[in-house]
């Protein structure tokens, strides 16, 4: 299930022997709104940073190393898709932009062995009164956060 306004947008990376040059987004990609400020998390494998609720701020993610997955809950009353979880995996092995638009909860886990780097382009610059921040464990969201073995 795809939450509404959620954009999945493949990114193009250019290597070559010196290494790579990899985009993230631009002011004339169709989906850019504005740009407030860009910033990095670090991630440990098995940690989970979320939950996280913006309501100011659209989040446009990229993984450019590591591996993260990152979930997605839609709680916005007028929504077509409230209720609806979404869960990505996103980072070296499928590198993507993610934007999450505001008032999707998000929260994501360190997935593999190596440290991730998630790089956010945020539309406006952090201001910690526009975000809640929720326990990942106890909390109205029907996710767990384990590893699934199916």
């Amino acid at each position: 299930m795809v939450i509404e306004g959620v954009k999945i947008i493949p990114l193009k990376q250019i290597p070559d022997e010196r290494g790579k040059v990899m985009h993230m987004l631009k002011v004339t990609d169709p989906h850019f709104e504005e740009f407030g400020e860009i910033y990095f998390s670090v991630i440990y494998p098995g940690v989970i940073k979320g939950w996280h609720l913006h309501k100011k701020m659209t989040i446009n993610y990229a993984v450019v190393t590591g591996m993260i997955k990152l979930v997605l809950y839609d709680q916005r009353p007028e929504s077509k898709t409230k209720g609806e979880l979404m869960e990505l995996f996103v980072g070296e092995d499928n590198y993507v932009l993610v934007t999450v638009p505001l008032g999707v909860v998000n929260g994501f886990k360190g997935v593999g062995t190596k440290t991730a780097i998630v790089a956010n382009c945020a539309t406006i610059p952090h201001d910690p009164a526009e975000i809640v921040r929720m326990d990942p464990f106890k909390n109205d969201i029907p996710y767990d956060w384990g590893i699934r073995n199916c």
